[in-house]
């Protein structure tokens, strides 16, 4: 009677014990750092202007096969660059630098800006994912800015983002040339230097270990060109 009783009792442990296993596993995968080694920062750089310039010369696009990506990249990912860009729809990062599911851990809002969401997201891709290279792409007509560089009333939360656009603004005027391109290219560059100075983790790593830079996307050429 009593190993009738223990059995179940016993299976139920073992299962209890193998759940609680495979739970901390699940939470301890966010603490362990890559398992394959980083792509250096100018490398990684290097690889998404290699394919922007693929993208932009080909009339059709050279992506590799979706299915077999994905089965490659299902249970983990270990992208190379980290891209800061416009929610804007024809500026979709994988497709631009021409790359596949799993290469880019990328982050989208109108204006390419960040906040402690965006900023806990890239240190996340720092210091578990190995990246040690992130770039913010401004574009060229963006809206976002262009409600910044217009001065008109905003609605909304919409009101927030041109606020936090307008210090862009102000920095680009009498700089001569076309006032929403010196715009977007100063956006992007303050965008930058937020990432750079964030603490504590993307500071301690943004003077060497980790490229951070910003770039401007033009439209009409499909390029991408990176900010002096």
């Amino acid at each position: 009677m009593l190993r009738r009783f223990l059995t179940p009792l016993t299976a139920y442990a073992t299962g209890l014990v193998a759940l609680t296993t495979l739970v901390g596993c699940a939470f301890s995968g966010a603490v362990v750092g890559p398992a394959s080694a980083p792509v250096d920062g100018k490398v990684a750089l290097g690889r998404l202007l290699d394919g922007n310039r693929r993208y932009a010369a080909a009339s059709a696009s050279s992506s590799k096969p979706l299915a077999a990506q994905r089965a490659a990249v299902a249970q983990k990912q270990t992208p190379f660059a980290a891209i800061v860009a416009c929610a804007d729809s024809r500026v979709a990062p994988e497709i631009i630098f021409d790359q596949n599911l799993g290469d880019l851990f990328v982050i989208r809002t109108a204006g390419n800006l960040v906040d402690a969401y965006a900023l806990g997201s890239l240190e996340y891709a720092v210091a578990h994912l190995g990246v040690r290279c992130v770039v913010v792409v401004g574009h060229e007509r963006c809206g976002a800015v262009g409600a910044a560089v217009s001065g008109g009333h905003a609605e909304g939360h919409v009101k927030a983002l041109v606020e936090a656009i307008k210090p862009a603004v102000a920095r680009a005027k009498g700089r001569g040339g076309d006032a929403l391109e010196a715009a977007v290219i100063e956006n992007a560059r303050l965008t930058a230097a937020k990432i750079r100075a964030s603490k504590p983790a993307l500071s301690k790593l943004a003077g060497g270990e980790v490229t951070i830079a910003s770039a401007y996307y033009d439209l009409d050429s499909g390029t991408v060109r990176v900010n002096p």
